[in-house]
């Protein structure tokens, strides 16, 4: 008989279900509701979103806004430069940076003030990471995948990007121990997405098959993915079930299939993958 599992704590994190919840709630105000950017890195959501009239803008739209639109900053975060823009804007920004990520910032600007040098492993182009830089005036240095192919500065402080892999995480330090002369780091890895990637390894080995839900564009989902491939040869990476229609008589042909899911993919979503299978 054929089994379906579902990773433990797969799907939405507490900080991208505040968001979201918070954006449905202000769209039934009378004032137009904007995000800069997109509220998370999922297009379904994102278009649920406008279709409660709540739009995504970014700064080439700046000239539009008015100081009565109400402005969402999205769970990523942004820099302290632009957080100061947006106000200037609007006299109605709600901060829905999740509360990781601020305390990501706030550590990289205190070590920043007190003369270390900011390194962030992660994605150099991912919001988050561009976010938290512009909490130390850009000057951070970034690896990515842990990888140290730079001096290494006398007098650090080492962050994470949230949904990093731990494996990245530990290489990094490991590299950057050996160098520094004085280093301070804090492991800033969300612990929902270690959680949510332990499950994963541990499905990951024991099915013929897995399916990864979420945005292609999601760092932490991506990641997921990268842990499946790793393990399981027959790992399918689907945005939503439309996308997992494709692949429904190819996974007939597996006993065991496994679904995990990125933090950014709502619970609907997966209930309709897990209902096609």
């Amino acid at each position: 008989m054929r089994e379906i599992i579902l990773a433990d704590h797969a799907g939405f994190c507490f900080g991208v279900s505040r968001a979201v919840a918070k954006a449905f709630d202000v769209s039934g105000s009378e004032k137009r509701v904007l995000t800069f950017g997109e509220l998370i890195h999922n297009r379904d959501v994102v278009r649920s979103l406008e279709n409660q009239n709540i739009h995504a803008i970014s700064d080439e739209d700046f000239g539009e806004v008015t100081k009565q639109d109400t402005i969402l900053i999205r769970s990523h975060g942004v820099s302290k430069e632009k957080l100061g823009e947006l106000k200037e804007l609007s006299d109605h920004v709600i901060n829905l940076t999740c509360p990781y990520v601020t305390n990501i910032q706030k550590k990289v600007h205190d070590y920043h003030e007190l003369g270390y040098r900011i390194i962030i492993l992660g994605d150099a182009g991912h919001p988050e990471v561009i976010g938290i830089n512009g909490w130390c005036e850009n000057t951070a240095i970034i690896s990515k995948a842990g990888i140290v192919d730079f001096p290494v500065p006398a007098k650090i402080c080492v962050v994470s990007q949230t949904t990093e892999k731990q494996a990245n995480w530990e290489r990094l330090i490991a590299r950057l121990a050996a160098s520094a002369k004085e280093m301070v780091a804090f492991n800033t890895i969300c612990s929902a997405t270690e959680e949510r990637q332990k499950a994963t390894k541990e499905l990951a080995a024991r099915v013929d098959a897995m399916v990864v839900i979420g945005g292609k564009h999601s760092s932490n989902t991506t990641k997921l993915f990268e842990i499946c491939s790793a393990l399981c040869a027959s790992t399918y990476f689907v945005e939503n079930a439309a996308e997992l229609k494709c692949f429904v008589e190819e996974l007939k042909s597996f006993e065991k299939i496994g679904i995990t899911a990125g933090a950014s993919t709502p619970d609907w979503i997966i209930k309709e993958a897990m209902q096609l299978l």
